[in-house]
């Protein structure tokens, strides 16, 4: 008799993937100012740490288009929580060792960025190739634990510190370094599917003639912008606009975001079944329209504030929805497609923040602003999935 596949050990390791990257991604931001004070290390050099870490992203998403078929998801999935926890060891020990501390760093944070990059291009296609009933919903819910991630590495490090004190940060590096390395042995053995079948899968050159493809990257990389406008300058709005410390404004900003998005994409994927997924996320781009502009105009801290918090819960389902679409309008797409939706997401993510900086500097500063101009990328993604709904309301064969 066939022993019979335990999948949920997959979705375990899958949903333990994504806080990987989560703490990949926000553990050292973390520790900027820790970086600053005890290695003498300039603001202007600290700013090169999250602009390292998204370009290696980039690079390992793309160059994943050629590679993760040929050498097997599992190899590479098992790979990525070795690089992240060597990532983050080393984040401890090289700056000590080093000459100089900030190579140490950037040695470190190249690494684990390799890892995250690795976990956003795998997860979602080893997800989608088990055989579970309710597709969007099961990734609705595997995207919500990088929310609940976020919010437990926000809110573990700032207990720690508070506890043990921020002398004992490389103590608290390698305890975040335990998940990934925890979770290598999970991929190890849990069942791994193909996601298309050897030979029946679109090649990259075919995907990049198909005009659906590129109506799918155009929806990524809006919502990749949706999401990280807010996310990344949340602490910064919260603390000049209700003149409240870093510490508070860490905690109500960011955290209250990762909240939200973490909800609506639970209550998604426990609501999936009775949903449209692209009126639902029309719906949400009309929300995340109106969390934008209430957040950018409003003149009470706290109706910002609250513009801010439900603007995670908007964004929630645009990432994953995105890649469900996909999944279903192009099911020949593969990992390559996958790879390059991770590719557009990571894009979206990396040039809207800066946008937002750059235009909120012209004009003094004004961070409302800057997220006033936001307001373009879920305008762009509600234009997106109404041409999708019109003009590809088939599945392409």
């Amino acid at each position: 008799m066939t022993k019979q596949k335990n999948y949920n050990k997959t979705l375990i390791a899958c949903y333990l993937g994504f806080v990987t990257q989560a703490i990949s991604a926000n553990f050292t931001p973390l520790l900027f100012l820790t970086f600053k004070n005890t290695y003498g290390i300039g603001l202007e050099k600290i700013a090169l740490i999250p602009l390292v870490f998204y370009l290696t992203q980039l690079l390992i998403d793309l160059a994943a288009t050629r590679f993760v078929d040929k050498i097997g998801y599992r190899t590479c999935v098992v790979s990525s929580q070795i690089l992240s926890a060597v990532g983050l060891v080393l984040m401890a020990i090289l700056p000590e060792v080093l000459p100089v501390p900030f190579m140490g760093i950037l040695i470190a944070v190249v690494l684990y960025a390799m890892g995250s990059g690795l976990i956003e291009v795998l997860v979602s296609p080893i997800v989608e190739a088990c055989p579970f009933e309710n597709k969007d919903g099961m990734m609705s819910l595997l995207h919500s634990f990088y929310c609940w991630g976020a919010v437990g590495v926000i809110l573990g490090s700032t207990i720690f510190f508070t506890v043990f004190g921020l002398t004992n940060w490389k103590i608290l590096t390698l305890i975040w370094a335990l998940v990934p390395l925890y979770n290598a042995f999970n991929f190890i053995s849990c069942p791994i599917e193909r996601l298309v079948e050897d030979g029946e899968s679109m090649n990259t050159s075919q995907l990049l003639r198909l005009p659906l493809f590129w109506l799918l990257i155009l929806l990524m990389i809006c919502s990749g912008a949706s999401e990280a406008s807010m996310a990344q300058w949340a602490s910064a709005f919260t603390e000049s606009a209700m003149g409240v410390s870093k510490t508070v404004g860490d905690l109500a900003g960011p955290c209250l975001f990762a909240v939200f998005m973490g909800i609506s994409r639970i209550l998604y994927g426990k609501m999936s079944e009775k949903l449209d997924l692209t009126k639902a996320m029309l719906a949400c781009g009309i929300l995340c329209v109106i969390c934008y502009l209430t957040a950018s105009l409003s003149s009470i801290p706290i109706i910002g504030l609250t513009g801010c918090a439900l603007c995670g819960a908007s964004v929630g389902i645009m990432w994953p929805g995105t890649i469900s679409i996909s999944s279903q309008k192009c099911p020949r797409g593969g990992t390559a497609m996958f790879a390059f939706l991770a590719l557009a997401g990571d894009l979206g993510a990396t040039v809207s923040p800066t946008i937002v900086g750059n235009v909120s500097n012209m004009f003094g500063g004004n961070l409302k602003i800057g997220l006033c101009i936001a307001t373009a990328f879920p305008l762009m993604l509600i234009l997106g999935l109404i041409i999708l709904n019109q003009k590809f309301n088939r599945l392409s064969k």
